[in-house]
C-alpha cells in the first residue's frame, strides 16, 4: 500500500464515522426505524421506508463495512435487529419486488446482516410469479399500461435473478425454483437482432409512447445480461451465458470506442434528451457498464465481439477515468457524489477492480476519488454530510440526502471500506456485484 494511502486513511475513517453518527441521528422511531430522504425532508412514502436504496435497508450495507473496522455499538446492534425485524415481519403482505425497495431489496439486506429470513422472503417471490414476470405494485408510469413488466435489474425481472442467484449463493434451495422462473421470463422477453440479442426496459405492448431505451445496467441490456452471466455460471445453464455473451455483443455495437476508452449512451435514441449523451456512474455509465464484463470473465467467455471480457471490462473503466471525474466540468457535470449515479460509486466499482486484478491505476483512481468526497464533506460539529446540486434549479444545491443510493450512508460505506486496505482487505459482497471479486 502507498504511503499516501497511510496518511489519507485517517481522514478517510474520520469522515465516515461523522457522516455514519449525522446518519444515525436522522434515524426516527416509529414502530420501528425509518429515514427520511434527505434534510430537512418529509417521512419517506411507506413503500420505500424498508429499501436500501432510500430506506433503512441501506443501513444494512453500512454496517455490513462498519463490522469489518470495530465492533458494533449497543445501538448500532440494536439497528440492525430492528431492520431485519422489520423486513421479516412485512415479508408474507410484501408485493413489491424491487432490487430497491421489494423483496429483492429484503434478500440483499438480509444477507447483509446475515439474518433469517431470506427463504421466506424467496418464497414469496415464487408466490408472486406469473408466466409473464412480476406485476408491479407500487411503480405505474402514466405512459404505461396497466400491469406493465419489467425486464431491468431495478425495477423488474433481472433484478429477481440477480436476487435468487444471491439466495442460492446463500444455501436457500428454493432460489433456484425462483432463477429459473426468472431466466424463463427473460427468454421469452428477448429480441434477437443480427448484432446479437437485446432486452428493452418495458417490453414494447406495454408502452403508450415512443421506445427508449436506457441500455446500461441500471435499466438495461447491460443489468440484464449480466444477471444472465451469473446465473448461467452459478446454475449451470451455458444457455444463459450464451445469450449473456449475444447481449454483449449487442451492447459494444451501442457504445462508442475512444482510443482505449469504451461508453455506451444513456439513452437509445437519445432524441430531444436534456442530458449528456455519456454519464459515467454505477447506474447509466461505464462504471456499471463494467460489471457485465467481470461476469462474463467469470463465468469463463473467452471472447466478446473479438476480444475479451477483461479489455472490454478495462475499456469501460479506461473512459470513465478519461472523462474528467471527479472534476465537475460544467454545471451539470458530475454534481453527485452518491453510490447511485456518483462518486461513491464509481470508486467502489474501481477499488473491486483493483483488489482482483492489482492494477495500480485502479487503486490510485479510487483513493483519488476517496479524497474528493473527504474534500467534498460538509462538516457540522461531529457531523458529516454531502451535498449534490441540480443546475437546472433555482437553487442548484439540494439538501444532503441519507441513505445508500443518494446519501450520508453510502458515502460513509465506501470510506469505512478503503480506511482499512492496509488492514483488512475483505471485501463484503453484495447482490449488485459480488462477482468482481470473487474468484
Amino acid at each position: 500500500m502507498s504511503a499516501s494511502h497511510h496518511v489519507n486513511s485517517t481522514q478517510h475513517r474520520d469522515t465516515a464515522e461523522a457522516a455514519w453518527r449525522w446518519v444515525l441521528a436522522q434515524i426516527r422511531w416509529n414502530d420501528g426505524p425509518s429515514i427520511p430522504e434527505s434534510v430537512p425532508g418529509p417521512e419517506l412514502d411507506p413503500a420505500y421506508r424498508n429499501g436500501f436504496h432510500m430506506g433503512v435497508g441501506g443501513l444494512a450495507y453500512v454496517l455490513a463495512e462498519i463490522a469489518h473496522c470495530r465492533e458494533w455499538t449497543v445501538e448500532e446492534t440494536d439497528l440492525a435487529n430492528a431492520i431485519a425485524d422489520q423486513l421479516t415481519t412485512g415479508t408474507p403482505d410484501e408485493t413489491s419486488y424491487t432490487f430497491f425497495d421489494g423483496l429483492v431489496s429484503t434478500i440483499g439486506v438480509l444477507t447483509a446482516l446475515d439474518a433469517p429470513g431470506t427463504r421466506a422472503a424467496v418464497l414469496r417471490l415464487n408466490q408472486l410469479a406469473t408466466p409473464t414476470g412480476w406485476v408491479q405494485s407500487d411503480f405505474e408510469p402514466a405512459d404505461l399500461l396497466p400491469d406493465a413488466r419489467f425486464n431491468d435489474v431495478t425495477l423488474g425481472t433481472a433484478g429477481v435473478l440477480l436476487a435468487a442467484v444471491w439466495a442460492h449463493r446463500n444455501g436457500v434451495s428454493e432460489a433456484r425454483e425462483l432463477a429459473e422462473s426468472a431466466a424463463a421470463v427473460l427468454v421469452d422477453e428477448m429480441e434477437t437482432l443480427p448484432t446479437g440479442v437485446n432486452w428493452p426496459f418495458v417490453p414494447e405492448r406495454y408502452l403508450t409512447r415512443a421506445r427508449r431505451d436506457m441500455p446500461n445496467f441500471s435499466h438495461g441490456l447491460s443489468g440484464i445480461a449480466s444477471a444472465l452471466a451469473v446465473a448461467g455460471a452459478e446454475l449451470g445453464r451455458p444457455d444463459l451465458t450464451a445469450l449473456a455473451t449475444r447481449g454483449a455483443e449487442h451492447l459494444v455495437t451501442l457504445g462508442t470506442l475512444d482510443g482505449a476508452g469504451f461508453a455506451v449512451p444513456h439513452y437509445v435514441p437519445r432524441d430531444d434528451i436534456d442530458a449528456d449523451e455519456f454519464t459515467h456512474n454505477w447506474c447509466h455509465g461505464g462504471a456499471g457498464t463494467s460489471l457485465l464484463f467481470s461476469a462474463l470473465h467469470r463465468a469463463g467467455v473467452a471472447e466478446v465481439a473479438g476480444d475479451a471480457p477483461l479489455t472490454w471490462h478495462r475499456r469501460c473503466l479506461h473512459g470513465v477515468r478519461a472523462s474528467g471525474l471527479p472534476a465537475r466540468r460544467y454545471p451539470g457535470f458530475w454534481d453527485n457524489d452518491g453510490r447511485c449515479c456518483g462518486t461513491a460509486g464509481v470508486a467502489d466499482i474501481f477499488l473491486s477492480s483493483w483488489q482482483r486484478s492489482g492494477d495500480p491505476d485502479d487503486l490510485a483512481f479510487a483513493l483519488l476519488l476517496a479524497d474528493t468526497l473527504v474534500e467534498r464533506a460538509v462538516v457540522s460539529g461531529p457531523h458529516a454530510y454531502w451535498r449534490f446540486t441540480e443546475h437546472r434549479d433555482a437553487e442548484p444545491l439540494l439538501p444532503p440526502g441519507v441513505g445508500w443510493g443518494q446519501g450520508a450512508a453510502g458515502i460513509a460505506a465506501y470510506l469505512f471500506r478503503v480506511s482499512r486496505l492496509d488492514r483488512d482487505a475483505a471485501v463484503v459482497a453484495r447482490m449488485d456485484s459480488w462477482w468482481t471479486t470473487d474468484r
